[in-house]
């Protein structure tokens, strides 16, 4: 952040572009997720085929594959967490992701790997 004025970091956040955003987009982890894969940050980037599980809301307690993240929004889309529409069709339910635990990381990625310091 640029400034320690309050209102100003209110404002560059919301106004921030989607690569600055993504630095945003961090939940973070469980106890036994850390100790497993002897991770030693609290938190991690969020994204698609990560396991997480709610902790706040009228979903507390769910848990559920990330299957979108919205970086405009700071929202996160989760299998199996659905409403229905009017129409009754079904429709995933945005989650914010400060209220996100992540509890499984999708480590296909050898750069994610590289970059939470896990080996192998």
């Amino acid at each position: 952040m640029g400034s320690s004025k309050p209102r100003r970091q209110r404002f560059m956040r919301f106004n921030a572009p989607l690569h600055v955003r993504q630095g945003f987009a961090h939940a973070h982890l469980t106890k036994e997720l850390k100790t497993k894969l002897s991770i030693k940050r609290r938190s991690a980037q969020i994204r698609r085929g990560d396991t997480v599980k709610v902790v706040a809301g009228d979903f507390s307690g769910k848990t559920g594959k990330v299957n979108k993240v919205s970086l405009r929004s700071s929202k996160a889309f989760i299998e199996g967490l659905t409403r229905k529409n009017a129409k009754g069709k079904e429709l995933m339910i945005p989650i914010p992701i400060s209220k996100l635990y992540i509890t499984d990381l999708d480590l296909s990625d050898k750069f994610r790997k590289e970059k939470l310091g896990i080996k192998a």
